[in-house]
């Protein structure tokens, strides 16, 4: 899943000119645009794994492990965001980097029995094309010079990359779950020195609850966004 960035709105007439919102300096516009193009080119490098190994194998199955490295890589790096370094909402990016770091690490590194499961690259699929055209829309609109193309691309495709990376998620956390609770991992077992119990079997449960409420308010919040952003272009071009 990633996270919505506003788009660039024309402002009415009026007798008096607005205030203009100052943006980040030269030095954190150029820190800004050299992190969104590693970004871009680290997914891009995911991507061309992924079609390299498809190409070579003939199968999709076990592409994950071609990837693993640089996508634990640049999904980790991901957490920059959530300082609010990089331009883009903190709350909402907070929810998307931090699931994704967790499904990352504590369920598809921790768990190997669910990382030739199917649903693992679903969801690498959807966050390797959604981050390429979002970090790509960061750069050139940090530049100042944003393609059309790329801003359609940002509030349309996550139309279908936002269900189908929520999907993968979901069935490879449901996958992990016999896994899991067989081996106890993670979890803390009374009697203990700190009297404290932790039980990540249902922990995990709790984490698929939570997309409930989360996931629509993100995918709407895009919905409206797209809205605004690309009727607006569209009245623009019409004027």
């Amino acid at each position: 899943m990633s996270a919505p960035a506003m788009g660039t709105t024309k402002t009415a007439h009026s007798d008096v000119a607005p205030k203009k919102k100052r943006g980040p300096g030269a030095l954190a516009t150029a820190y800004l645009v050299i992190y969104n193009v590693v970004m871009t080119a680290g997914w891009l490098v995911i991507a061309v794994g992924l079609v390299r190994a498809y190409l070579a194998r003939g199968s999709y199955h076990g592409l994950y492990y071609t990837i693993e490295k640089p996508l634990k890589f640049f999904q980790t790096g991901a957490l920059l965001e959530v300082s609010g370094i990089v331009p883009s909402s903190v709350v909402l990016t907070g929810f998307q980097v931090l699931s994704r770091v967790f499904l990352t690490w504590a369920v598809t590194h921790s768990v190997r029995e669910v990382q030739n499961e199917d649903s693992v690259l679903l969801f690498v699929s959807a966050w390797t094309i959604t981050e390429i055209i979002r970090y790509s829309f960061y750069t050139f609109s940090l530049l100042n010079h944003l393609p059309y193309l790329i801003k359609w691309a940002r509030y349309t495709f996550f139309l279908v990359l936002y269900p189908m990376g929520v999907t993968g998620e979901l069935l490879t956390v449901y996958a992990a779950l016999p896994y899991v609770q067989k081996t106890g991992l993670y979890s803390v077992t009374l009697p203990n020195k700190y009297n404290f119990s932790f039980d990540y079997h249902t922990f995990l449960i709790l984490t698929m609850v939570s997309y409930i409420p989360l996931f629509p308010q993100l995918y709407f919040h895009m919905m409206r966004q797209r809205k605004k952003v690309l009727c607006h272009v569209e009245e623009y071009k019409t004027e």
